[in-house]
C-alpha cells in the first residue's frame, strides 16, 4: 500500500504518543503491565527496522503474485511458496512486522534470486464456483531464527514490479499473552483474483463463489485487507511491550485449545467469516475469564465452515450464505448469516453489539467519558471523531440478545445510505470477570493514521484512538478486567438501533 511520507510521519506521532488536538494529550497514565522477558516481541522491536517494506510498483494484473501453501506455520518449520511471474527472475523478501522504532517492519530473510515463469491460468471448479491456482511449487522456505508475528513476503520482479504475501508464524502457546487474531478468512471472503469471491462473480451476486480457497494469490497488492484493517493494530501492539501471541482465524478453528490460558483476545479492523469452532472456543475461553476486544465491525457475521484441499485441511472457506442452498443436512452448519435460521445465534451474544448498517458514515462520540477506557485522553461528553465511523458499523439493537451488565462509552448518530440511525461502541464483563470492549466500527484501526485514514478522518482522532485501544490492551493483559473495571450498566438510557438494517444488499 503506498502512502506519502508524510503519512508514515502522522504514524510515528500517533504510536508515540505525543501530539494531536482536542487536548487529548493530557498527562494522565493508563493501566501498566510489567513488560515480560517471555515476550519474543519486547527484544524483537529493540532490532533496526527496515523502512523500505512496502511495495511500490504492483505492475499489471500478473506481472508478479504467489501465495504459501500453509496460512500460518510454527517457528523454524517450513512452508512451500508458489510464485508465477511474467518477468526473467525475481526475489523473495521476508518482513516481520511490528514497531521497530516507526519502521514498523524487520526483514528477517531473503531468497538467493530465483528464475521467473509464467504459470497456469485460474481455474474455476464445482458447483461451488470455487477459483484455485493450479500452480507448481517454486521454493521452499525455512522460517528457522523467524520469531512470533505477522509476516508480509515480499515478492520483486526484475522488472521492478512486486506483491505480498502473507504468512503467520503463529504462537506455541498463547497462555499469559494477549492474542492478535488475523482476520484470514475474511481476507479470502474478499479476494478477487481469478474473478470471483463470496460476493460476485461474471455477472454479478449470482455468480459468485460458494467456497474460497486459500490455493491462490490475494488480489490486489497482496495484503490489501492486512494492511487496512491489522498493520497498524499490530504496530501499536507491540509498541506496548506487552506480551503478545500471534494466531490466526484457521488456527482458532483447528484448535479447540488454542486460547486455554490466554489473557485476551483481539480481532482487528474486520473479522466477519467464523466458524462453529472458533466461535464455541472464543466464548469457551471469555467464559474461563479471557477478555475479547473487538477493534472493527461486522464481526462475527457470517457463518462458515472449513474443508480441505488438495494442499491440506482447512484451505476451503464454505459459505453459501443461504441455508436453503446450503446443500449440508446438519442445520447447526447451514452457513447463513450467525443470526439468522436455522439455528440463530446473533453475533451479539459474543460482541455485546450488533452489526447493523452498510454503509455508515459519521463521527465517533463519547458518551460515558469517565470510563476508565479513556484516562488520559482528555475526551469530553458529546465529543466527536470525524469519520471514524464506516463504512460498516455495530450498535445494541432492540433485537439482542445483549449482555448484561453492559456500559455504552459512545453513542452516534450517524448515515447509513440514505437513512439515519445510530452506533454504539460497549464494555460488558462476563460472570468469568472478563470484559469485552466492542468500537462499533470498521474505520477504527484505519483511524489510527488520522488523516492518512481518509474519509473526513481528522488528526485529533490518530491519538485519541491509539490511546483508548493501548488503555484496553493493557488492561486485559493484566488479566479479567471486571475485576478492576467492573461495568456501570447505562443501557436503560439508550435508546438501540433496530437491528437487520444492513442486510438490504449483500455488499459488507
Amino acid at each position: 500500500m503506498n502512502r506519502p511520507v508524510a503519512a508514515l510521519a502522522v504514524l510515528l506521532l500517533v504510536l508515540t504518543g505525543c501530539g494531536g488536538g482536542g487536548g487529548h494529550g493530557r498527562a494522565a497514565v493508563p493501566p501498566r503491565v510489567p513488560r515480560s522477558a517471555s515476550s519474543p516481541a519486547v527484544a524483537e522491536n529493540t532490532r533496526p527496522g527496515s523502512p523500505d517494506w512496502k511495495v511500490r510498483k504492483t505492475g499489471g494484473e500478473h506481472a508478479i503474485e504467489g501465495f504459501a501453501d500453509r496460512v500460518s506455520v510454527l517457528p523454524g518449520e517450513s512452508f512451500r511458496l508458489f510464485v508465477s511471474t511474467t518477468a526473467k527472475g525475481y526475489t523473495v523478501s521476508a518482513f516481520r512486522m511490528g514497531w521497530y522504532g516507526g519502521a514498523q517492519a524487520r526483514k528477517v530473510w531473503v531468497a538467493p534470486h530465483q528464475a521467473g515463469r509464467r504459470q497456469a491460468a485460474a481455474k474455476t471448479a464445482g458447483k461451488t464456483h470455487t477459483v484455485t491456482a493450479p500452480w507448481q511449487p517454486s521454493l521452499t522456505v525455512s522460517t528457522r531464527d523467524w520469531p512470533e508475528g505477522s509476516y508480509l513476503l515480499r515478492l520483486d520482479a526484475d522488472s521492478g514490479t512486486q506483491r505480498f504475501v502473507p504468512i503467520t508464524v503463529r504462537s506455541a502457546s498463547t497462555a499469559g499473552r494477549v492474542v492478535v487474531l488475523n482476520g484470514t478468512t475474511t481476507w479470502q471472503a474478499y479476494n478477487m483474483w481469478g474473478g470471483r469471491d463470496l460476493y460476485q462473480g461474471p455477472g454479478g451476486f449470482d455468480g459468485r463463489s460458494r467456497a474460497v480457497s486459500f490455493d491462490r494469490p490475494y488480489d490486489g497488492n497482496g495484503a490489501v485487507k492486512f494492511l487496512a484493517f491489522e498493520q497498524p493494530a499490530i504496530a501499536l501492539a507491540e509498541r506496548t511491550g506487552l506480551p503478545l501471541a500471534y494466531e490466526t482465524d484457521n488456527d482458532l478453528h483447528h484448535d479447540p485449545r488454542l486460547l486455554d490460558g490466554a489473557r485476551a483476545l483481539v480481532t482487528l479492523g474486520h473479522d466477519e467469516y467464523w466458524s462453529t469452532a472458533m466461535r464455541d472456543e472464543a466464548t469457551k475461553a471469555r467464559d474461563a475469564g479471557m477478555n475479547i476486544a473487538f477493534l472493527g465491525a461486522n464481526a462475527v457475521n457470517r457463518h462458515i465452515r472449513f474443508e480441505p484441499t488438495s494442499l491440506g485441511p482447512d484451505r476451503l472457506v464454505v459459505c453459501y450464505k443461504s441455508a436453503d442452498e446450503d446443500p449440508i443436512k446438519d442445520p447447526a452448519e447451514k452457513t447463513q448469516d450467525w443470526r439468522l435460521s436455522p439455528k440463530p445465534r446473533p453475533e451479539s451474544a459474543l460482541i455485546g453489539i450488533m452489526y447493523t448498517c452498510f454503509p455508515a458514515d459519521g463521527a465517533w462520540k463519547v458518551y460515558r467519558p469517565d470510563n476508565w477506557v479513556f484516562a488520559g485522553t482528555g475526551a469530553r461528553k458529546g465529543e466527536e471523531f470525524p469519520g471514524v465511523i464506516g463504512p460498516e458499523s455495530d450498535a445494541v439493537t432492540a433485537g439482542g440478545p445483549t449482555p448484561r451488565p453492559i456500559e455504552v462509552l459512545a453513542h452516534s448518530t450517524i448515515q447509513c445510505g440514505t437513512s439515519t440511525t445510530s452506533t454504539d461502541a460497549t464494555y460488558y464483563t462476563a460472570k468469568s470477570g472478563a470484559g469485552v470492549f466492542a468500537t462499533g466500527t470498521m474505520r477504527w484501526v484505519c483511524a489510527m493514521r488520522g488523516r492518512a485514514c481518509g474519509h473526513g478522518v481528522t488528526g485529533k482522532a490518530a491519538p485519541f484512538v491509539s490511546r483508548v485501544t493501548e488503555n484496553v490492551l493493557r488492561a486485559f493483559a493484566a488479566g479479567p478486567a471486571g475485576r478492576a473495571h467492573p461495568v456501570r450498566d447505562n443501557l436503560a438510557k439508550i435508546r438501540p438501533a433496530k437491528a437487520g438494517a444492513a442486510q438490504g444488499a449483500d455488499l459488507d
